[in-house]
């Protein structure tokens, strides 16, 4: 009989997992604690439980993570883990520390279906959805590896960005339990507005998040007209910009709160002054800041990234239009780490 894996629920389905047994619903915070806080898996070890639910859970459920199967360091400091599924597949996960804040990057899928023309992820293909436990078991294993590593022990993950690999908005049943669990005071209790969905725009799905959760929301844009995104990110003939946009421009209750624009700069492609001037038109409705994102190298993709004194030149454009625009620095590019390389082997 195959047994439960108990890191696939949030505390509301693991609340009725006990009810359901006759316990107290008490028990859900209790075992999210051990599970992620205490990093503690052996239901034996769990002492204020009494002894014949701990025999229980023993005989019946269980705690299953991905396995580490590498783990690379980068000259800046970026992590990289290759993980190991259960059907022997792999993803990879990242983790880039900062100052005053460290940002653990989480896969979704394995592999993508979207095949945006710039990605790597998107050259592997489709494979699978990732469980809610092989989702949230990327943040449970890079908490427990950074602690216990002498060389990490300073590093707190302050930040978690669905960036990785695949299409977050694809596999919402399991994200959003995931999400749940990476904000729950009883596990990891992470702020809503340091834990963001990156996305390329599915209408439906975003709707869907919305009433769902109000985490941080990152729109890949990397285009300013449909002939151009289609071109780049095929899913726009299904999504134009118009539609798109219009529900991003009230995506968020609070007007107070912006989403992100991602914008790749790629050499000859969407870097122009004028390129810039047309991010201005359409975006000058939605509540935004913009992270020009310089392209980085990748096995199958004949895409150059734009020179810097052109991204310099087109963020000058947008802030002088009144934009909050960064210029993201690039990391772990020597471990195919940074954004858009990621390919995990054996898929």
């Amino acid at each position: 009989m195959s047994k439960i894996n108990l890191l696939n629920y949030d505390r509301a389905q693991l609340e009725k997992f006990f009810t359901d047994r006759g316990e107290k619903s008490f028990r859900a915070g209790q075992l999210l604690k051990w599970i992620h806080q205490l990093s503690v898996t052996d239901f034996s070890c769990m002492t204020n439980f009494n002894l014949k639910l701990r025999e229980y859970l023993m005989q019946h459920a269980e705690v299953k993570l991905p396995e580490v199967a590498a783990r690379q360091k980068s000259l800046d400091g970026t992590e990289k883990w290759l993980l190991h599924l259960a059907d022997h597949h792999y993803i990879e996960m990242v983790f880039i520390p900062e100052e005053k804040r460290g940002t653990l990057c989480v896969s979704t899928q394995v592999g993508c279906a979207l095949k945006c023309a710039f990605c790597v992820t998107g050259k592997m293909g489709f494979t699978r959805n990732l469980s809610t436990a092989e989702i949230i078991g990327q943040l449970w294993l890079a908490v427990h590896h950074l602690a216990s590593d002498q060389t990490t022990k300073g590093h707190v993950i302050t930040n978690v960005v669905l960036m990785g690999m695949g299409e977050p908005l694809l596999n919402l049943p399991n994200v959003i339990p995931a999400i749940h669990l990476m904000l729950d005071d009883f596990a990891y209790g992470l702020s809503k507005r340091r834990v963001t969905v990156s996305t390329v725009g599915l209408l439906p799905e975003l709707a869907q998040l919305r009433e769902a959760s109000d985490v941080a929301l990152a729109l890949s844009l990397h285009a300013p007209t449909d002939e151009l995104r289609s071109q780049l990110l095929p899913i726009n003939r299904r999504y134009p910009l118009a539609p798109l946009l219009d529900f991003c421009r009230n995506y968020y209750r609070d007007r107070r709160r912006r989403i992100t624009i991602e914008y790749v700069m790629i050499k000859g492609v969407n870097d122009t002054p004028q390129q810039a001037r047309q991010l201005i038109k359409i975006l000058s409705r939605v509540p935004c800041k913009i992270n020009l994102i310089p392209l980085n190298d990748g096995v199958g993709t004949a895409y150059q990234a734009s020179p810097q004194e052109t991204i310099d030149k087109f963020r000058e454009i947008l802030m002088a239009a009144g934009f909050n625009a960064i210029t993201r620095k690039t990391r772990g590019s020597d471990i195919a780490a940074a954004c858009g390389q990621l390919k995990a082997i054996n898929n």
